[in-house]
């Protein structure tokens, strides 16, 4: 007859059979983007490219080469003429007189304001409303009366002056 022992086979916890499994998927990872380029790219400011020495021609180069186009610099752009933009000031508060206040302010500063009136409507906050094309102006206007929302014209404002409606007294 045989004797049974208390001994039997023992299975390794499920938390070693995964710790296990991740290491593999680790080294499996780490051979597979072994050699492979690093995905970061230095980055050179301007001033220092300018700084650094520059290849010069040599003075054996064939003279038959055109000379290389000097570098076509950007023009600033034109400052903006507030006198020229037209601008419509909305009152969408219950604050009366708000519009014809803030349209003395906008053209205190020199915005050429040709009407102000209330608004019927939901604007969530004091809002600068611009028309294609007139994007710089109407961020200048914002900026020149502390408001802090601008967005492209809808609806029903008129395509070729910038609107601002207001929800409370400008700051």
């Amino acid at each position: 007859m045989r004797v049974r022992d208390q001994r039997g086979v023992v299975y390794p916890s499920p938390v070693v059979i995964l710790s296990i499994i991740a290491v593999a998927m680790a080294a499996v990872a780490f051979f597979a983007t072994q050699g492979s380029e690093p995905t970061e790219r230095e980055i050179t400011p301007i001033a220092r490219e300018e700084a650094s020495p520059s290849p010069s021609a040599t003075p054996e180069a064939d003279e038959t080469t055109e000379p290389a186009e000097p570098e076509k610099t950007k023009k600033p752009k034109p400052a903006v003429e507030r006198s020229a933009v037209y601008v419509e000031v909305y009152n969408n508060s219950s604050i009366s007189g708000l519009a014809a206040e803030a349209g003395a302010s906008a053209s205190d500063v020199g915005w050429q304001v040709v009407g102000t009136d209330n608004w019927y409507g939901t604007v969530p906050a004091t809002t600068v409303y611009y028309p294609a094309g007139l994007k710089r102006e109407g961020e200048l206007l914002a900026l020149d009366l502390g408001v802090d929302r601008t967005m492209p014209a809808v609806g029903v404002m008129k395509p070729d002056r910038l609107t601002l409606i207001l929800t409370a007294p400008l700051s």
